[in-house]
């Protein structure tokens, strides 16, 4: 691997100049996200972002503000209205850490972001990189962000042969980040070399076919030298993909209520209300009274693809009167919802369009 400092001086401040020039011209400027130096909006944007694609975040990302415009609007809400807005965004770690972490800047900070990186991740959920992003795009704190465009961007620029598998070797190519930002006119070109940076992976520097020929930094760039640039990054530590199987009681009253019940925090669709989940068809018929097994319906499987994990879902569906509803021995954790109260909630996207809501 050529040596970091040297490669790092040696782009030093080409590399952030150009990046800076081309994203004026041709980088995006229409994301609803944009074009603000409000901490609240980048902030929302940024969770949201994660492991997610801009398409889809875009009409979660406009419900959210027109529900809750402020922060404070978001630290006063309700869990279960912010799940519920959240629902089908998947992460759901994500939209409570966001509740919480609402309610940490009105609480401890007066309902203003810390305007600091290095303040910023004393926040529920607020790693290094999303710090470094609200810190540069509101603050124009000289701060380098980290998140996977990025890396792939710098990792082909210098052609970075280190393993990101390694903490060791992804404080390195922070360092060398950290470097590569603009020395002078931070309040003007840290936001746009921040935005210019996430800009470029996206649109140009792609996983898969990069667009080397329309790059702004393709001159400084030794992954298109080395003659492949889509080797990098390198990162060894693969997650393997796994499968689970699941059955779901869809229970069903003759009003239309169903019966929901909250999942635990921990583990899949974490805090959501959803169906009683069971290991399979045996542990779901063994939870119900006998005078009721025969009222069951299958509904066709289906499978429900999560980023790491397959899952393989059997629902059963049991359409009750009110006397054999209540004859249905049902955990207390849970209650009937009708339509008006179920679309609300916080729902797997699966059971919701189960629900056809």
């Amino acid at each position: 691997m050529p040596d970091p400092a040297g490669v790092t001086a040696a782009l030093v401040p080409a590399f952030s100049a150009q990046l800076v020039r081309w994203q004026k011209s041709h980088g995006r400027h229409s994301l609803p996200w944009q074009n603000t130096r409000d901490p609240y909006r980048v902030w929302l944007s940024e969770i949201m972002l994660q492991q997610t694609q801009v398409a889809t975040v875009l009409d979660y990302y406009t419900r959210f503000l027109q529900r809750f415009p402020t922060v404070v609007d978001l630290a006063l809400a309700k869990p279960d209205e912010v799940l519920g807005l959240w629902s089908g965004l998947g992460y759901y770690s994500r939209a409570r850490n966001l509740h919480r972490c609402a309610q940490d800047v009105v609480r401890l900070h007066g309902g203003q972001f810390p305007q600091t990186a290095e303040r910023l991740q004393t926040l529920s959920g607020i790693g290094p990189s999303t710090a470094a992003a609200i810190a540069s795009f509101c603050f124009s704190e000289r701060v380098a962000i980290l998140d996977g465009n990025v890396k792939r961007v710098l990792t082909r620029l210098t052609a970075f042969s280190g393993d990101l598998a390694s903490n060791a070797q992804e404080r390195t190519l922070l360092g060398m980040a950290t470097e590569l930002l603009p020395r002078r006119n931070l309040r003007e070109d840290m936001p746009r070399y921040t935005q210019g940076i996430m800009d470029l992976g996206a649109t140009i520097c792609t996983s898969r076919q990069p667009s080397c020929l329309l790059c702004p930094v393709q001159t400084l760039c030794l992954g298109l030298a080395s003659g492949a640039p889509e080797r990098f990054p390198i990162k060894t530590r693969k997650l393997k993909r796994s499968a689970l199987s699941l059955s779901l009681l869809w229970a069903e009253r003759s009003d239309g209520a169903v019966w929901l019940e909250r999942r635990p925090v921990t583990g899949i669709w974490g805090g959501l209300y959803c169906f009683p989940v069971f290991a399979g068809e045996d542990e779901l018929l063994a939870a119900l009274p006998a005078s009721l097994q025969d009222r069951l319906q299958a509904v066709p499987p289906f499978v429900h693809v999560l980023t790491h994990k397959d899952l393989r879902l059997s629902p059963m569906r049991l359409v009750l009167s009110a006397r054999p509803a209540r004859a249905l021995q049902l955990p207390e954790d849970g209650a009937w919802f009708g339509r008006d109260d179920w679309i609300v909630l916080g729902l797997p996207a699966p059971i919701r369009k189960l629900l056809g809501g």
